[in-house]
């Protein structure tokens, strides 16, 4: 059994002596609220992220099917811009709990599923995340190839050795593995840092395209057709297309609007994360798709017909012995385009699977490892498969915006209408019967049941989706599928709370964490200054200076307070200098004790009140800093 032991130990994440096995399971370093020095990400940051995460191939094309349907192009750019401009506030509103008590999504969706409640989401994302991560890499894959046909024209030519049961060849395969492979080093960096690479493709990507555009435009001697192509629809036929394909840009991004915490987190302000965003989303979606019509508009007039996909196109224009120029071209533009699907996997897929997974196995986990077993997963999936029937694969991905949109449902209504705004952080991470975020043995069945409910009201016309016939007023319900499964969600989970009211319900809208975690973090703080960026390995070697000893010690403060009733002078806050580093409290050991209202009051107050006059100066000081912060 040692032997087993110390197996089962070198698999472990770095993390604190003694926890117990419930510290484990909820816990680790990248889980806890992000320290003050990783709160790196400003207003440009998430207006290059968003930049870099529209950028893609499936952004370019999103026009396609619209205009395929019957509309004109211009009636399909709306739908981008309603679709992307309806999906930008959601994702605000789910961001804001990230961006002001510094936590990720698996530990916001605590505050309103349970500690272990929450687990089951965790995982629906997690999953996700995983399979976009394969799709997007074996589109990026097909970037590869323009690429190295454009250098080495004969890898067309590469026998193949793959066996039709596989769904691909040698050379596609290989393609797709080398644009694997090259995503692996983005992975290592922690979020914090990674913001940095984003930075890259905004740049680029518009040089490119905009190149793209033109090189096409003077192809075609013209814009092409499509520009002045007349839409096909008509009255109620023209307005529901049109509803179906702003739903559809709704539906690409409910993903990002569901874990939109993680992101948040990092930000330096929570100002950062909202303006930024809110704008940031439809105007770079609408600037590609734009793109996206003018160039497969002026294909139509070099081809005869409309070439949607970018990197098909730029396929085209290597047959026929093309010029060392023309080679060139090519290749630097679908380089920018690998770059960009890179960025879309990191941003989009691989941190958001890191966070999920680290909440799923927090003891053997972190975000890093977490974000090379997406990639390993998007590997051994074989992602090509899924691409080959785009109709049933758009049909799975309809239904799975249901779940999540049930699930955002859900969250928003917590923390705006049930709690408004209040949060207790060092619950977040507390198993103890009584805890805010334990309901019933870690479950909270009032969001279980609001989560069904938005699930089933589309059960009927996802069925139809799948070619049963169905009633037509299900089919329009589920065609509206992510406000039918958000607003179900929302209503229900309110209305059980109305009903059966929650530890911490709050009357007034106030963003405060009501268990002083912050405060505690910051006089820690005060002991060691920690540069961020220097210090080795990222998150799987940083945890001992901060991170669970942060937690830790925060319960050590309560239990001594409340041992000593509160009148201990100076507060343990202050002492905390003289804790030698690798050790969790004063006394080396773990306590966690749970606190009522009173005895926070007491407990976190009495002591500065005592120094400063009294715990009503206290108070409109602490008010008056918290102002300060949100602003």
């Amino acid at each position: 059994m040692g032997l087993v032991n110390r197996i089962v130990r070198s698999f472990e994440v770095t993390h604190e002596p003694n926890l117990t096995i419930a510290e484990q399971l909820v816990a680790n370093d990248d889980l806890l609220p992000v320290e003050p020095v990783k709160r790196t990400w400003r207003a440009y940051n998430y207006i290059a992220f968003w930049t870099a995460d529209t950028f893609n191939i499936n952004m370019w094309m999103i026009v396609s099917s619209m205009i395929q349907l019957g509309m004109s192009w211009w009636q399909a750019w709306i739908c981008v811009w309603l679709g992307y401009g309806i999906a930008a506030p959601f994702l605000v509103l789910n961001a804001r709990p990230g961006a002001i008590f510094h936590v990720m999504f698996p530990i916001v969706n605590r505050t309103s599923f349970g500690m272990f409640g929450s687990l089951w989401c965790v995982f629906n994302r997690a999953a996700m995340a995983c399979i976009w991560y394969g799709v997007q890499a074996s589109i990026g894959g097909s970037c590869v190839l323009v690429m190295l046909r454009a250098m080495w024209p004969s890898i067309n030519d590469l026998p193949n050795s793959m066996p039709a049961s596989s769904g691909t060849d040698t050379r596609d395969f290989l393609c797709f593995f080398l644009f694997w492979l090259i995503s692996l080093p983005i992975i290592w960096f922690p979020v914090h840092k990674v913001r940095h690479f984003f930075l890259v493709t905004p740049i680029l990507m518009p040089i490119a395209s905009i190149t793209f555009l033109i090189w096409c435009i003077m192809k075609a001697h013209g814009i092409g057709p499509i520009i002045h192509q007349s839409s096909t629809l008509h009255g109620s036929k023209l307005g529901w297309a049109m509803v179906v394909s702003s739903m559809s840009c709704i539906s690409n991004e409910v993903t990002l609007i569901t874990n939109a915490p993680d992101f948040a987190s990092r930000a330096r302000t929570p100002s950062a994360a909202l303006h930024s965003q809110l704008f940031a989303i439809p105007l770079s979606a609408a600037f590609v798709s734009l793109i996206g019509i003018l160039v497969s508009s002026s294909s139509q007039a070099i081809y005869g017909t409309a070439i949607w996909s970018p990197i098909e196109l730029l396929g085209n224009f290597l047959n026929d012995n093309p010029s060392k120029a023309t080679r060139f071209g090519v290749w630097f533009i679908s380089a920018s385009f690998m770059l960009a699907q890179v960025t879309t996997n990191i941003c989009a897929n691989s941190v958001s699977a890191g966070c999920d997974l680290t909440a799923l196995f927090p003891r053997f986990i972190n975000i890093r490892r977490g974000g090379y077993i997406a990639a390993t997963v998007g590997l051994a999936m074989c992602p090509w498969n899924l691409l080959k029937n785009s109709n049933e694969f758009t049909s799975y991905l309809s239904a799975y915006s249901v779940f999540l949109s049930s699930i955002a449902g859900v969250m928003v209504t917590e923390y705006y209408i049930v709690r408004k705004g209040h949060y207790n952080v060092k619950d977040l991470y507390n198993t103890e019967k009584g805890s805010w975020y334990w309901y019933t043995y870690g479950i909270n069945f009032r969001a279980y049941t609001a989560y069904i409910s938005g699930i089933l009201i589309n059960a009927v016309g996802f069925a139809g989706a799948t070619g049963q016939t169905v009633p037509l007023p299900a089919t329009r319900i589920y065609e509206l599928s992510f406000f039918t499964g958000f607003g179900v969600s929302a209503i229900v989970y309110w209305a059980l709370n109305r009903v059966f009211p929650v530890i911490g319900a709050a009357d007034t809208f106030e963003e405060i964490d009501v268990s002083g975690y912050e405060r505690t973090e910051r006089s820690l703080g005060d002991v060691e200054e920690v540069d961020i960026d220097t210090k080795d390995g990222g998150s799987d070697h940083y945890a001992s200076e901060r991170g669970v000893t942060t937690y830790l010690h925060l319960h050590t403060v309560i239990s001594n307070r409340m041992s000593s009733g509160g009148t201990q002078s100076p507060p343990l806050e202050y002492t905390n200098s003289h804790i030698p580093m690798g050790v969790s409290s004063i006394d080396g050991s773990v306590s966690k004790p749970m606190l009522d209202a009173e005895q926070r009051k007491t407990y976190f107050a009495e002591p500065e009140a005592k120094e400063r006059g009294g715990t009503k100066e206290i108070g409109k000081e602490q008010q008056k800093e918290s102002a300060k912060e949100k602003e």
